[in-house]
């Protein structure tokens, strides 16, 4: 597979990466690395990492416990301290090995330690390869509100091997196609098409998929790096599907959502508000609500759930001058950006992915 070349730095494809993963680390005369990696990432992918890395350098292991609970600043309070113990300088490599958790994290880690230094990501789960790894985006957490806290910074190349999913569990992997459906839904009609009866999908043929999902979202990422315009796109299912989660992970008596099972509650209720607004026809909106709940479980909303999502989304990032900006989709392969949506539409939007 040929490499894509995103916003300043290369994503390399299997086999091919790792031999430019080696000629990158002896070119570039660093004077140590450090891997990051979480409890799970440790135990599954590091070794096959470790058995192909072809350097002198002295390498340090830095692991956390996994989970989106630990993507805060304290987790990279105690990676910075273990950088300085253990001597990383301004010419270290980070290299962040693992789910979005720990690109997301790393990344921010990397960029803001000693002013930034270089970092390389391998993500090993669906949703890391097809989305966190892609486009620049570092950050944490901030308490239950997704990415509060974060830098847009590139990383030197990512490297995506699709071996790595073996060792991905079926929900996760459902989770990863969320944000797959997504790139068709907002950019590419056919690419959603394909998706349409997954028991045709030769899954042999997978890595051809994640390949176009990859270019779909550099394409978008590549016309606007600083997601003033265009880049808005990719938040679609995101605006109301990140407060559901946000509220999910924060409520005890609540199971707490994958990314992608709340994104796909996102994408249904914004392509119900795409339907009200006369965006796209019902017949699209059925074929999207159909194909997303054939594949995801239908979410239990109880009537005073509604009120504190909608409170979360005070703190969405989209959110300016006091007005949510929604992106919706005008009709399958398009965008709309810089919606406003009151609330009494989301209301009906959420009685009707009930129904």
């Amino acid at each position: 597979m040929q490499s894509i070349q995103a916003n300043n730095y290369p994503v390399h494809f299997n086999e091919n990466g790792y031999e430019k993963l080696n000629q990158h680390i002896n070119e570039n005369k660093y004077s140590n690395l450090f891997i990051i990696v979480d409890s799970n990432t440790n135990e599954y992918c590091l070794p096959k990492l470790l058995s192909v890395l072809e350097t002198e350098l002295s390498i340090e292991i830095i692991e956390f416990e996994a989970g989106e609970i630990n993507k805060n600043i304290e987790t990279c309070i105690e990676i910075w301290k273990v950088l300085t113990e253990l001597g990383a300088d301004r010419k270290t490599l980070i290299i962040n090995i693992g789910g979005g958790v720990v690109t997301d994290l790393g990344g921010f880690v990397a960029s803001t330690f000693k002013r930034g230094v270089d970092f390389i990501h391998i993500p090993t789960t669906l949703l890391s390869m097809v989305d966190a790894s892609v486009g620049g985006k570092n950050g944490v957490d901030l308490g239950n509100l997704k990415n509060q806290i974060g830098v847009i910074n590139t990383p030197k190349m990512v490297l995506i091997d699709t071996q790595y999913l073996e060792t991905v569990p079926q929900n996760e992997m459902r989770s990863g196609l969320a944000e797959m459906l997504k790139h068709g839904l907002i950019f590419d009609k056919a690419y959603w098409e394909s998706f349409l009866d997954l028991n045709a999908i030769d899954f042999a043929d997978f890595d051809a998929l994640i390949y176009r999902s990859v270019e779909i979202k550099n394409n978008i990422v590549m016309q606007d790096p600083t997601e003033k315009n265009i880049r808005k796109a990719l938040n679609f299912g995101h605006t109301l599907g990140h407060a559901i989660e946000s509220y999910f992970l924060e409520n005890e008596n609540k199971t707490t959502l994958l990314h992608g099972e709340a994104i796909a509650v996102g994408m249904i209720l914004e392509s119900y508000i795409s339907l009200r607004k006369n965006l796209i026809t019902q017949e699209e909106y059925n074929q999207i609500k159909m194909t997303l709940k054939s594949i995801y479980d239908t979410i239990i909303f109880e009537e005073n759930d509604i009120d504190p999502i909608l409170e979360l989304l005070i703190h969405d990032k989209k959110n300016e001058y006091g007005s949510i900006q929604y992106a919706l989709i005008e009709g399958i392969g398009q965008i709309k950006i810089n919606q406003s949506v009151e609330n009494e539409l989301i209301l009906k939007a959420f009685q009707d992915y009930k129904s």
